[in-house]
């Protein structure tokens, strides 16, 4: 706290003179107002100050307190120096009388507080009241008494010759001029201004307490609130004194308004001392500014570097953290690389790094300078700033010199993978070399010379692509020697020497045929076909320069196809094998080496449009650019790519690189991630509404801006339709390897890796289709997986109710795309679209879908080779299809039947289940017959038996639902007003699919319930009867049969009947008769119920009808292209 601020107070009073008297003008102003006593600033001969009691008749009636305030209050404004010689008091009693002097001048001389140096009294002028006065002063002086003398006047004039007339009011016959009221405005004013510097004084003292005992924060936030807060604090004061300044200025101006009025009046001693007072007050508050604001600047700049101190300390602690993680990602560079372009990807990967290091490593280097400007600027912080300052350089100069040692590693290794590619090239066109020297030529001795030379000069290049020796290798690259690098350089370096060694076998046998022949050797020519039959070149020979920039790529080019023409025909004579392998291992390392080179620029430019588009959507810098169309959809346009480049980058790039010795196997890293693959197929499914939002969009001006910052002369959708052109570039590449690996290790691997990208992109393409479908009111997930699609030619022939409609009002067939899913076929109807790209892609109106559980197919149709039937609820509804060609009718046909048969399986396995829980269920034995569990297993065993008899069963159906007895009272099924529909008929109970026995549905049955088969159902026999053989004639419906049984002669006479024959049930007439169709003859009849049923079912109602139509909720494969083929057995023996 400064002193000055201290005293400023006592200074105040001092000048106030309020250590003597406390009192104000504003605590006695009524008393004041009274004017029985004034100060007029007359003064004496000697400077004594003169107080006047003018002629005030109530001045006894003035209270003693109120007259001792006064007194006090008046004998306290002179200064110290006059009040010290003693007051000069007049009384002026000339108006009143003797006995009220006396009680004045007693009075004042008992109560006056201060010195005083004369009284002078102008006594009464009246006649009496003069003589009287006389008498009694002369009689009475010894009451008069004072300290000082006290002298009677009798005239005005007699006073002038004490006091000096300009020292005297004018009601005392003097010219000094005076105001009472203006005189008490100025004491009031004077002493209000006083108080204010007082105050003033204090707030600055309470203040300055206040920030020399505030504590400086540990933190940005706290301290940048308290520099607030104090700053706002004293601005207040700094207004406080203003306004006290401003105040003081006013009162100088009050006091000199009089005297500008009149210039040729001079200021009187009061006058002289109330300016005197102010002029002191004003500076005694400048003083006091100065000296706070000398206080406040030394405050604000210790804020102000604790400020910075808190702000050095926080980023130190950002930045070192930063440095941290770096140091700690530093010390995870441990790969030295596996190949050449693994190596220059690692370096490039190092590069990027520390680019993006930089701004973390030049922030640090930053905030040391700012922390060494702090020191040189004397901050009070010092001994915890320095320290911190060089913590920093040695983070920073330490993360350079890791980065450094890092790339010196990675140098090295750039190094020796130069010095083993550069081997393993020189191998690899020595093996060409080998492989491209004609066999006819070496025959001759000038062919054998020259081919000798040919390798003499090869050899002689071997100097410089060579390792030369494998100990100073392993000397001069002992730090990054790693055991796989250790290993792949002995394989190089043994690769070498295999090399080495085909070159001197050559060489001695060329040697020996260029020496004399002692016997003509005829020369054979290679097969002309063997010089223009040579396989397609790899992927990346194809690709040419554009993804191989290493030299000798026109060198490559002719040896290696003449390597692979010569591979085919074999070496015979020459030791082919080991050549053969080695070019074949050449072939598989350029696939690989394209895969490897195609898989990292791919990655680059998904990187590319991730940063340079992506992200670039979310700059706040770029949003003006943005179009409105475009705003909040990068979701959309850009779908999940980013998912398939973190995939790419961070795992199946560096599980690729692994495989760069051994690309034999490289199907495995495709297999081991097979299932992140998925991921093409939610791009691709994206890729149409992407499309369309790109047209929209296209013309936007942040696409140009992003285009021209990449330098790009490709727009953004060329990119966007790299991952579609990369999934399926892959299939090429595995074919590619393949051809090249059928002798390898990994061939069964990369066989079904090829299999499973086939299988990707299929699914992927079925998905664009499925997502086109429209009108589907369901969830299309619920049908299961999407199996198959393709469009068809569809014709109908539909039966509804008992009377057979051939529903063929067109002749013309529908087009219609179906997909088969696992639990329906659905078909649509495929419309073209308008517009561009995948704008103009098909969409499929939904039309019907077929529950499987309900299906038949029929694989042959008489006519057509590519047609095939599908048949729903017992051939109610029959769909004629027509495939583009036999092989995708082949395909349709084999789907179905596995869905169909798997079906069953689980039907079977599901009665099987059902039967042995029946079983344990019932203890106790059936009294009329066999057990439900028994039937079960024996028709199961009758069903085993018809699959392995063709004549019994060329097709079977699919499982059919609970039949139910009717109940006692119900109308009999074969009533013909109780005809039962579509979705209200089960499935044939009866073995065999006999369709003479009763059907009917539980009353609670809603018809939803009955319009398919379900697995959940449990099939059981009809009743005991009928296991027995002894089951009466039942319901005969409309339909197919196979006669199998000819006892009814007469029947069999009308309709020609033979065993074997199909006969048809066209519709029931009448009195029990039948309409009955020999489908053999083409004889139409009418039969008897009961004599239809005893020629088909004699002897009981096993095996007499084979129908090849399942009942509803049935599944029924068949063969055969007639009716005739068609002997299904229904599942009913597996009902029970």
């Amino acid at each position: 706290m400064h002193p000055k601020l201290l005293n400023t107070a006592l200074a105040v009073d001092e000048i106030m003179h309020h250590d003597i008297s406390p009192l104000c003008a504003a605590d006695i102003r009524d008393q004041l107002q009274k004017r029985f006593a004034y100060l007029s600033g007359g003064r004496g001969q000697d400077g004594s100050p003169v107080i006047t009691f003018p002629d005030y008749p109530a001045f006894g009636d003035v209270p003693d307190q109120d007259f001792q305030n006064v007194m006090t209050y008046l004998t306290s404004i002179p200064s110290l120096q006059d009040a010290g010689i003693g007051f000069i008091l007049v009384i002026d009693r000339r108006q009143d009388r003797w006995t009220s002097v006396k009680a004045s001048i007693l009075r004042i001389a008992a109560s006056f507080p201060a010195n005083l140096q004369l009284v002078l009294v102008l006594r009464p002028t009246g006649f009496f009241q003069r003589t009287l006065s006389d008498l009694a002063f002369r009689f009475n002086r010894d009451d008069f008494k004072m300290k000082v003398p006290v002298i009677m006047l009798s005239s005005v004039p007699e006073l002038h010759g004490y006091i000096d007339k300009s020292q005297l009011t004018e009601d005392l016959g003097g010219t000094l001029a005076y105001c009472h009221s203006r005189w008490l405005r100025h004491r009031t004013a004077i002493e209000s201004f006083a108080l204010l510097v007082k105050q003033t004084a204090q707030m600055l003292q309470t203040f300055g307490t206040e920030l020399a005992e505030t504590e400086l924060p540990n933190d940005v936030q706290s301290t940048s609130s308290v520099l607030l807060a104090h700053t706002e604090k004293k601005d207040r004061a700094k207004e406080d004194m203003r306004l006290a300044l401003v105040e003081g200025r006013r009162v100088l101006e009050s006091i000199h308004e009089p005297l500008a009025r009149s210039p040729d009046q001079s200021p009187n001693q009061d006058q002289l001392d109330s300016q005197s007072t102010v002029h002191r007050l004003l500076a005694q508050l400048n003083e006091t500014e100065a000296a706070f604001d000398e206080f406040w600047a030394k405050h604000q700049q210790k804020l102000e570097q604790c400020l910075q101190l808190r702000h050095f300390e926080q980023d130190f602690r950002e930045v070192k953290s930063a440095l941290d993680v770096l140091a700690q990602k530093v010390t995870t560079f441990t790969d030295v690389g596996n190949s050449l372009a693994h190596v220059q990807h690692l370096l490039k990967d190092l590069t990027g790094f520390e680019e993006k290091s930089s701004a973390a490593v030049q922030r640090a280097r930053t905030l040391s300078q700012e922390g060494e400007r702090l020191i040189e600027h004397k901050h009070y912080a010092v001994d915890s700033i320095r320290p911190k300052c060089h913590e920093l350089r040695h983070l920073c100069d330490q993360f350079a010199a890791d980065v450094e040692r890092r790339r010196g590693l990675l140098g090295k290794s750039l190094e020796l993978h130069g010095l083993l590619e550069a081997s393993m090239k020189w191998c690899d066109e020595g093996i060409y070399l080998l492989a491209s020297q004609p066999v006819d030529k070496c025959q001759s001795q000038d062919g054998a010379e020259a081919a000798l030379q040919e390798l003499e000069r090869f050899l002689e290049t071997g100097a410089e692509n060579k390792i030369q020796e494998l100990s100073k290798i392993f000397q001069d690259y002992e730090p990054i020697l790693t055991k796989d690098l250790l290993e792949h350089v002995q394989r190089v370096f043994q690769k070498q020497e295999s090399v080495e060694e085909m070159f001197h076998r050559r060489q001695a046998s060329l040697k020996k045929l260029a020496a004399k022949q002692t016997r003509p050797v005829q020369p054979v020519a290679p097969r002309p076909e063997a010089l223009t039959k040579s396989p397609c070149p790899s992927p990346g020979i194809r690709r040419g320069s554009e993804n191989h920039s290493s030299e000798g790529s026109a060198l490559r080019r002719g040896p290696y196809r003449r390597a692979k023409s010569e591979v085919s025909e074999g070496r015979q004579g020459r030791g082919g094998s080991t050549g053969d392998e080695e070019s074949l291992a050449v072939l598989r390392r350029h696939v690989m080496k394209e895969l490897l080179d195609t898989e990292r620029v791919y990655v680059e430019e998904l990187l590319c449009v991730l940063e340079g588009y992506a992200a670039e959507m979310d700059n706040p810098l770029m949003t003006h650019l943005i179009s409105t169309g475009l705003q909040n959809k990068k979701d959309i346009l850009f779908g999940n790519m980013e998912e398939i480049y973190h995939f790419h980058n961070r795992i199946f790039l560096r599980e690729l690189e692994n495989y760069t010795d051994c690309p034999e196997l490289v199907g495995r890293c495709f297999l081991e991630r097979m299932e992140e693959f998925q991921i093409y197929e939610k791009y691709c499914q994206n890729k149409p509404r992407s499309e369309s939002l790109w047209r929209q969009c296209s013309d936007c001006p942040f696409f140009q801006e992003c285009q021209k910052k990449l330098d790009h002369k490709l727009s953004l959708d060329s990119y966007l339709l790299k991952p579609v052109q990369r999934i399926t570039k892959y299939q090429l590449l595995l074919k590619e390897m393949l051809k090249y690996s059928k002798s390898c290790e990994g061939a069964e691997d990369l066989q079904e890796a090829l299999s499973s990208i086939l299988g990707i992109l299929k699914a992927v393409n079925d998905s664009m289709h499925l997502i086109a479908i429209t009108g589907y009111e369901g969830n299309l997930s619920d049908l299961g997986r999407l199996l198959m699609q393709g469009s068809f030619s569809v014709w109908t022939d539909h039966k509804r109710g008992h009377a057979k409609v051939k529903d063929l009002a067109r002749f013309k067939p529908m087009q219609r795309h179906l997909f088969l899913h696992e639990k329906a076929v659905l078909f649509c109807k495929r419309r073209e679209e308008n517009g561009e790209g995948y704008e103009k892609a098909p969409s499929y109106s939904y039309k019907q879908s077929l529950n499987m559980t309900a299906v038949g197919i029929t694989e042959n149709v008489k006519g057509d080779a590519k047609k095939f039937e599908i048949w729903y609820n017992a051939r109610e509804e029959v769909y004629i299809i027509q495939a583009p060609t036999p092989e995708i009718k082949a395909a349709w046909v084999s789907e179905i039947r596995k869905v169909l048969t798997s079906q069953l399986q689980a039907c079977r396995e599901a009665s099987q289940h059902r039967a042995l829980e029946q079983s344990q269920s019932l203890p106790l034995p059936t009294p009329a017959g066999t057990s439900p569990s028994k039937a079960s297993t024996r028709n199961i065993k009758k069903l085993e038996e018809r699959k392995t008899d063709p004549l019994s069963l060329e097709g079977y159906g699919g499982p059919t639902p609970q039949q139910r007895a009717p109940e006692k009272g119900k109308a009999s099924p074969t009533s013909p007003d109780k005809k039962a529909k579509r979705h209200q008929v089960k499935s044939d109970p009866t073995p065999f699919g006999l369709r003479g026995w009763s059907k009917t549905s539980h009353p609670s049955e809603t018809p939803e319930d009955n319009d398919g088969w379900s697995s959940t159902e449990e099939p059981v026999n009809s009743s005991d009867a009928e296991e027995e053989g002894r089951a009466g004639p039942g319901k005969l419906v409309p339909g197919r049969y196979t006669v199998t049984r000819l006892d009814e002669k007469g029947v069999s006479d009308v309709l020609a009947l033979r065993s074997g024959d199909e006969v048809e049930l066209v519709q029931e007439g009448d009195e029990g008769l039948w309409c009955v169709r020999n489908l053999s003859s083409g004889v139409e009849g009418w039969v008897p119920a009961r004599s239809l049923s005893t020629l088909l079912c004699q002897g009981g109602p096993v095996g007499c009808l084979s129908s090849p139509e399942s009942s509803a909720g049935s599944a029924v494969l068949s063969p055969s292209s007639s009716c005739s083929e068609s002997c299904t057995a229904a599942l009913a023996d597996l009902q029970g």
